[in-house]
């Protein structure tokens, strides 16, 4: 496969001497240490305490640290022993035990010994950053001039998702490193109708055939190869064209007939709709109870004949408040969040997006009740690079998000796909 590149293996004997950390202490009882900074995924780590420079072994809170790693951690008051199960880097169960004051630990019952015991600090049980990082197969370094402590964390699986556009044919054999393609074929043009055509100039249509290819063989091939098809639909709401559709019924019923039709008659698994736009001009509470409601129709329409239903959704920090993610993603299959164009000038969409404001539309994402299994996070490759890729696929493994988007195929480079592969891997793959 493409991505699947090896991932080095994880030794037990690496950890009977987990890394110590050349921090600088020279005391024998252990320090606060607020000038050292970690970063996972190239991204900072906050903690809920300042971390603790015991001889060198930097100490964090377990549970910040469990939680990014995407680790189930657990504190045993009784036992006074922090409980952690997760993966390694090859991906078996790891289960990991440490024990408040005691300078060893467990890793799947076998003992290995500590350069520092875990301690209690402003409530918090902090335990040895690299030791717990390399259990479950993190690879830790030191930065020295930095003063700074770099954590990867390993490859893991997950959902991937790549938008196909009419441009996209070059680069269809990625799609077999994918669980799911988007074909963006159709859209909501300006009478607020279903259209196969490019009214608007976004070049969202139903492509002509090439010879043997045509739009149904290709779809029937990313069928055949197990990656599951979806026809996406754009609606953007420039001009009123997409409120027109969602709020008159004889054109919300035709649109849900048209899409339904279109995904039958296709072989389509799913109908993604990218409805951007929606509570700006309008009422932000209208727009989210008119989407709610198209949703819940689309839904009922399809579903019976085992046809899913997804949502690209605008971030929640963004300019667009049109959307109620705690509905829709208890209506929709998945809520894919378009973190990106955050700056609305010519060149914006080129620039990698802020690690701040996709880390912000994550984590409000999450806090309206939505399922982390149901988030995706969208990566327009249009912004990002092989450098900032890291950084993105990072954020999704440390939320614990169901998995990644990618705007789009026939625009990825060598070098993304490379950093991908070093990430993540699809879910079966």
């Amino acid at each position: 496969m493409i991505w699947n590149h090896p991932v080095k293996k994880w030794f037990p004997a690496v950890l009977a001497s987990a890394l110590l950390l050349p921090l600088g202490a020279t005391g024998a009882s252990a320090a606060s240490a607020p000038t050292v900074t970690v970063v996972l995924d190239d991204v900072n780590l906050p903690v809920t305490v300042p971390p603790i420079n015991s001889k060198g072994t930097l100490l964090l809170p377990f549970r910040s640290l469990a939680e990014a790693l995407g680790v189930n951690a657990v504190w045993v008051p009784a036992t006074k022993s922090v409980v952690a199960k997760g993966k390694g880097a090859s991906g078996q169960a790891v289960e990991v035990i440490l024990t408040l004051g005691r300078k060893s630990a467990t890793i799947n019952g076998v003992k290995y010994p500590l350069n520092a015991a875990p301690v209690l600090s402003g409530g918090s049980v902090l335990v040895p950053l690299a030791f717990f990082s390399q259990a479950f197969g993190a690879n830790v370094v030191w930065d020295g001039p930095a003063k700074t402590v770099r954590v990867a964390s390993p490859q893991r699986e997950m959902r991937l998702l790549g938008f196909y556009a009419t441009a996209s044919y070059d680069q269809l054999p990625i799609a077999r490193d994918l669980n799911d393609v988007a074909f963006g074929w159709t859209q909501v043009d300006y009478n607020g109708e279903i259209s196969l055509k490019d009214p608007t100039g976004s070049r969202w249509f139903w492509p002509q055939a090439a010879g043997d290819d045509t739009p149904e063989s290709i779809v029937a091939q990313i069928n055949a190869d197990s990656s599951g098809s979806y026809l996406a639909v754009l609606g953007k709401d420039g001009k009123g064209q997409l409120m027109k559709m969602l709020t008159d019924k004889t054109l919300r019923d035709a649109s849900i007939d048209r899409l339904h039709t279109l995904a039958k008659d296709n072989e389509f698994g799913g109908i993604m709709l990218d409805f951007e736009g929606l509570g700006w001009h309008d009422d932000p509470i209208m727009a989210q109870s008119t989407l709610n409601a198209y949703v819940k129709q689309l839904v009922a329409a399809v579903q019976p004949d085992g046809i899913k239903v997804s949502l690209a959704v605008p971030p929640l920090n963004g300019e667009y408040k049109g959307y109620d993610y705690a509905a829709l993603s208890k209506l929709a299959d998945e809520l894919v969040i378009m973190a990106y164009d955050y700056e609305q000038t010519v060149d914006a969409n080129k620039q990698p997006q802020s690690n701040a404001k996709v880390d912000e539309a994550i984590r409000r994402a999450i806090a309206t009740g939505a399922p982390r299994s149901k988030l995706m996070l969208a990566i327009n490759l249009d912004a990002e690079n092989e450098s900032t890729m890291n950084d993105k696929l990072g954020l999704v493994k440390r939320h614990g998000l169901g998995g990644a988007a990618f705007w789009r195929l026939g625009i990825f480079t060598d070098a993304e796909r490379t950093a991908i592969g070093r990430s993540v891997v699809k879910i079966g793959g």
